[in-house]
């Protein structure tokens, strides 16, 4: 499409490379652009170039200890994120992702009194929910054990959904649709979970479990509880925030941390994550969803009575105690059986010379994707800039959805980051980057309207500038899954920090194929003199 503009195009210009201009503190305009404004006249132009793009296998791994399972929102405060469940699917196969965590006493060396003994143990996990959406249960009367007294009580269940923005997988969505259940297991750690080893950061650590703890089946909801005693109509429990609730094992914590009463186990966090080294939550399904949740609001609640002796009366009265997860080492582990998914026979066929015609891109350790300017675009670009005195305006990568990824399981916006290759180490496959690109971070447009086909724009005006100018020798850029990690004050934590590491999102597009209109490409508009 050819155009032609005065003022109105130098005016964009300006527009476009105004903040550049300002964070470089350049006097005036910059080289590459300034013949736009000899005279006020100028003539847009706007063109096409084939890229060459390939996947990048990142061997279904990725750093995802807890310095990557967060989600910035201000330079002061950050949300943990993790991901539990499983989910398969013919483009990508299987994906099983679990948690671990060490857990710590709320109190070190914690005094619980004379023969304490556990009632009962809970697992609390508080995954985002829709608080309009209240389903509340028949009142049940039933009896229940408190210290050495069976009472009779009655209790009242409110149900809620969880968001479905935080699920991705074979879920209910909407009506017609199938809530899958998941087979929640949690389990002891009997390995130690180092943070301070390398080994302990990346998705595919593998640990050593023990004892069973308990286990759950969950429908998709979460509940909240109150407990009134049926004599008094006094309230004995109440949950504060609908949760999952696992019981765990309680003759297991009875053993492992009310029989150690005043030892030195319990003394401090460091013996204690030694003597109970952490647990583990996974998932029995194979094929079901991905929930993704915060596990700083996770807690172990344990509930115990220990031995009163009030003027001559012997009582039990019941107790509290909590076991935090917040601020502990943990992992992310993610594990994948790629079989004959498309992308499991894509991986081995990968071609940075000419491209690959299908591109993949997953979150959690998934494929990522290279984009490479091709020199002979590059001399072109550069002849306009000499021959004709060109400016670009702007430049953009044009990635189109493939029509084989039907997206059904996640309705939100797929998010992506871009950033300039470094290398690639030869034997591990390692991508590593120095910095953010060029244009400090890339716009993202997506055709929200559902238009087909679907595309995603990628900014890259600044990068183009510098590479066309000769100022920059770096032409592969790496888009990934996940965006960039965000703070409230609309910057970004750093180039190396993005929700990559628990990004559920995966995607199939149209890659390097001349014979497909709809092939990735860069977009270039250009103003040259009139």
């Amino acid at each position: 499409m050819t155009y032609t503009v005065k003022r109105t195009l130098a005016m964009l210009f300006m527009a476009v490379f105004g903040s550049a201009l300002l964070y470089n503190c350049e006097p005036e305009a910059d080289s590459l652009g300034e013949q736009l404004f000899i005279d006020g006249a100028a003539q847009g132009n706007e063109t096409s170039y084939p890229l060459i793009a390939y996947n990048i296998n990142n061997n279904d791994t990725i750093r995802s200890d807890a310095s990557r399972l967060l989600s910035i929102v201000s330079e002061t405060n950050s949300t943990a994120a993790a991901v539990l469940g499983a989910f398969d699917e013919g483009q990508f196969g299987m994906q099983k992702a679990s948690f671990l965590a060490q857990l710590r006493m709320s109190t070190d060396n914690f005094e619980f009194g004379k023969t304490p003994k556990i009632d009962s143990v809970v697992l609390v996990m508080k995954p985002a929910y829709v608080p309009d959406s209240i389903v509340t249960r028949p009142v049940k009367d039933e009896n229940l054990l408190v210290g050495t007294e069976t009472v009779p009580v009655s209790t009242v269940v409110k149900e809620y959904p969880v968001d479905y923005q935080y699920k991705y997988g074979k879920m209910k969505l909407g009506p017609g649709g199938t809530n899958t259940l998941l087979h929640i297991n949690v389990d002891e750690v009997t390995t130690f979970l180092d943070g301070n080893n390398d080994a302990f950061k990346r998705s595919n650590v593998t640990v050593n479990t023990g004892t069973a703890l308990g286990s759950t089946v969950f429908n998709g909801t979460v509940t909240a509880k109150t407990i009134t005693k049926k004599s008094d109509n006094s309230t004995l429990f109440t949950s504060t925030d609908p949760a999952i609730r696992i019981r765990l094992d309680k003759d297991f914590f009875q053993t492992k941390i009310l029989d150690k009463n005043g030892k030195p186990e319990l003394m401090d966090a460091a013996n204690f994550t030694r003597h109970f080294k952490g647990i583990r939550l996974s998932v029995t399904d194979t094929d079901g969803y991905l929930l993704q949740f915060n596990p700083d609001s996770m807690e172990v609640v344990m509930y115990y009575t220990n031995e009163k002796n009030d003027n001559g009366t012997i009582t039990r009265p019941q107790f509290t105690f909590k076991l935090n997860i917040a601020g502990n080492t943990r992992f992310g582990q993610y594990q994948y059986n790629r079989g004959t998914s498309a992308w499991g026979n894509a991986l081995t066929q990968i071609n940075p010379t000419d491209g690959d015609k299908k591109l993949y891109i997953q979150g959690m350790g998934g494929p990522s994707i290279a984009v490479k300017i091709p020199d002979q675009t590059i001399t072109d670009l550069k002849k306009l800039y000499n021959d004709n005195k060109a400016a670009i305006v702007s430049a953009k990568i044009r990635m189109y959805a493939d029509p084989s990824w039907e997206n059904n399981y996640l309705r939100k916006d797929r998010k992506f980051n871009i950033l300039p290759l470094d290398n690639i180490n030869p034997t591990t496959k390692v991508i590593t980057y120095t910095g953010f690109t060029q244009d400090q971070i890339a716009g993202l447009d997506w055709l929200k309207d559902n238009k087909k086909p679907e595309y995603y724009d990628f900014v890259i005006t600044k990068t183009v500038k510098d590479i066309v100018e000769g100022t920059l020798a770096n032409n592969t850029l790496i888009v990934n899954a996940g965006k960039f990690t965000p703070t409230d004050t609309g910057k970004f934590l750093g180039y190396k920090y993005t929700l990559r590491a628990f990004a559920m999102e995966r995607g199939v597009y149209v890659g390097t194929d001349k014979n497909n209109s709809n092939s990735i490409q860069l977009k270039i508009i250009y103003g040259t003199k009139k």
